[in-house]
């Protein structure tokens, strides 16, 4: 055994102590409410940090995507932290205490240890990010109905010019049906296969939510997530729709909007921005 291998053992067992401790003595629908929304809390906010932080550095202005449209503004950043707060607080909140009688119905592995192996969990992450980024296309695109943008997904629009603390700046109702592909892939999965544990679930939430983040950060850097990973979508794919507000309905991947035809708009647009770029090179 080399010494990553015992690294990585030494530290799979104090997590998993940690875990054991955490809802010793406790109840445990509490214990994971608790920690269901905490940890929401404490990661999409700092997930923003780095962001809001790009926003003071004059040199990192130059990955904006719109530099003509500026909404990141201090006033406007304070107005979508306050309403981001009271709609976790207030609409979030009851949503993640029906949780946990939930994932148990289905056979959810909550306090039990030890914690599946890193593949497993890579593999079953996979799933729900390509059955949510599916839901998601559908929905979203519904989202853009008459009636139902008018009423519902509109607030979200608010800003053409997103940054990352607007990513769950929306209607109530939306942030239910959007919500619902987020959780509905690990309970269909736990329902079919009796096999997920609490902790999959949360690196998965995790990692939507960076997801969720860095598509509504109005940057794309170098190292940004769509630049080395082959068909993600990331700010750059996601922004085009709030600016024209069309086009690229898909959260993760690009695949939906390919195969359906909702990205030309999107292509001639890039086209359009390339040629510009080029033609001004060779003045």
């Amino acid at each position: 055994m080399n010494s990553t291998t015992t690294f990585l053992s030494s530290t799979s067992s104090y997590i998993e102590t940690q875990w054991q401790a955490m809802f010793e003595g406790r109840n445990e629908a509490l214990v994971t409410l608790a920690l269901l929304f905490i940890s929401h809390e404490i990661i999409y906010f700092a997930r923003c940090i780095p962001y809001l932080i790009a926003d003071q550095i004059p040199s990192l202005q130059k990955y904006k995507i719109q530099q003509k449209t500026i909404q990141n503004t201090a006033e406007n950043q304070w107005k979508v932290f306050r309403y981001v707060l009271l709609s976790h607080f207030v609409f979030e909140l009851p949503m993640i205490v029906g949780f946990h009688p939930v994932a148990v119905y289905f056979g959810m592995a909550i306090s039990s240890v030890p914690f599946p192996p890193l593949s497993k969990m890579a593999f079953q992450i996979f799933l729900f990010f390509v059955f949510e980024d599916f839901f998601h296309y559908w929905a979203h695109r519904g989202l853009h109905y008459g009636p139902f943008y008018k009423h519902i997904h509109k607030l979200h629009h608010e800003w053409s010019a997103p940054f990352g603390l607007a990513a769950e700046y929306a209607h109530p109702i939306e942030v239910m049906i959007l919500g619902t592909g987020t959780i509905a892939g690990p309970l269909m999965w736990c329902y079919a296969t009796g096999d997920l544990h609490l902790i999959t679930t949360l690196t998965w939430m995790t990692l939507r939510l960076f997801q969720a983040v860095e598509a509504h950060s109005g940057y794309d850097f170098p190292w940004s997530t769509h630049n080395w990973l082959p068909g993600w979508s990331g700010a750059e794919h996601h922004d085009y729709h709030h600016m024209a507000f069309t086009n690229n309905f898909s959260t993760s991947f690009r695949w939906w909007d390919h195969i359906f035809g909702t990205n030309k708009k999107y292509i001639k647009y890039k086209e359009r921005k390339a040629a510009e770029a080029k033609a001004k090179k060779a003045l």
